[in-house]
């Protein structure tokens, strides 16, 4: 009699642990179930307005945006206004080098280097890794060269326009052309 009440009591201890794993497994796949169904919402894409409203929510936003409707932002906007035809149909621009040292106060020796130009007036700004800025090392203040630029960007953490420096020109002599991969686009 003894016997057969410890195997009873085995066997409810067994079987319970069975239905008590067999339920947590059942729990977990339907919590799965809804985080998958959770995912499925979440993961639409959004729409370039929807990201741009998102990004200007954002710090960074809203600090371009305070940037660009301060006197600073505008006169940068301004100066692309002024080359904007010029970089759309990729021509070639008389620039006077006005800076081969320019430096943000964040740079370290490996970042990107850059060239400071005057085009009509307005100073603007091109970013070269170390190795293509090695080919305007005899460059100096003053010299006039010729630049086309496929694009031009703002940042509110530079004082000028950013242009592409995609093709310059010094002394009829082509000193960096920016080699564009078919396949990529860059």
């Amino acid at each position: 009699m003894k016997k057969t009440f410890y195997v009873l009591i085995l066997s409810l201890v067994v079987i319970s642990g069975f239905v008590f794993s067999f339920s947590t497994f059942a729990n977990g796949l339907h919590a799965n179930r809804e985080i998958k169904n959770d995912t499925k919402i979440s993961s639409k894409p959004l729409s370039n307005l929807e990201k741009r409203k998102k990004w200007e929510a954002s710090p960074d936003g809203i600090k371009f945006n305070d940037w660009k409707n301060s006197p600073e932002g505008k006169k940068v906007q301004a100066s692309y206004e002024k080359i904007k035809n010029e970089i759309e149909a990729y021509a070639e621009m008389e620039a006077v080098v006005t800076s081969v040292t320019f430096q943000l106060p964040t740079t370290n020796p490996s970042s990107p280097k850059w060239l400071v130009v005057k085009i009509n007036g307005e100073n603007y700004m091109m970013q070269f890794i170390p190795n293509d800025f090695e080919k305007f090392k005899n460059l100096k203040v003053e010299d006039k060269i010729f630049i086309r630029s496929r694009s031009a960007g703002f940042s509110h953490n530079h004082p000028y326009l950013i242009l592409s420096g995609d093709y310059i020109e010094y002394n009829s002599k082509v000193l960096f052309k920016r080699e564009f991969n078919k396949n990529d686009g860059c």
